[in-house]
């Protein structure tokens, strides 16, 4: 957690508004890691790799859980319900327009332009990360440029 800790987190807050269910993801990642006995890795970059695409699939997971369909008034954070967007009122609220706008994104171009833009990855590590093809990863980077562009513009 100490060399990776902070890469697993921005994973994971890149698929969660609340700060609860990144937590749980995160938590989740590094339980998986610590009971993953029969898993080895080649070195720190194996590693790192191994933790995105596991905090990405247990993000994944838990979108599509039945539990987050629904969600009662009352359980939503008042900061979620009370935040202004207004970038004059709120001066940080254009960062969290920019990350709203990449957590709209579908899944396919979502990770791989976080990877590549936030955690500085190339298309061709991505594509070993994702097992994809490197032109399919930077299709997808374009697309999720493309979307990010229209969805702030």
């Amino acid at each position: 957690m100490e060399h990776h800790g902070s890469t697993v987190w921005r994973v994971c807050k890149s698929f969660f508004p609340s700060e609860y269910d990144a937590q749980d993801a995160f938590q989740d990642t590094f339980l998986k890691y610590a009971t993953a006995d029969t898993t080895t890795f080649n070195d720190d970059e194996h590693r790192k790799a191994w933790l995105i695409k596991v905090a990405s699939n247990v993000c994944r997971d838990m979108l599509r859980a039945s539990s987050r369909t629904e969600r009662p008034l009352e359980e939503t954070d008042s900061a979620e319900v009370l935040a202004s967007h207004d970038p004059l009122s709120q001066p940080h609220s254009c960062h969290i327009e920019v990350i709203d706008a990449l957590r709209s994104l579908d899944d396919p171009p979502r990770l791989p332009l976080y990877l590549a833009l936030y955690e500085g990855y190339t298309a061709p590590e991505i594509a070993q990360m994702l097992d994809a093809p490197v032109n399919t990863v930077y299709s997808w980077i374009a697309r999720g440029k493309r979307t990010l562009k229209e969805a702030l513009s």
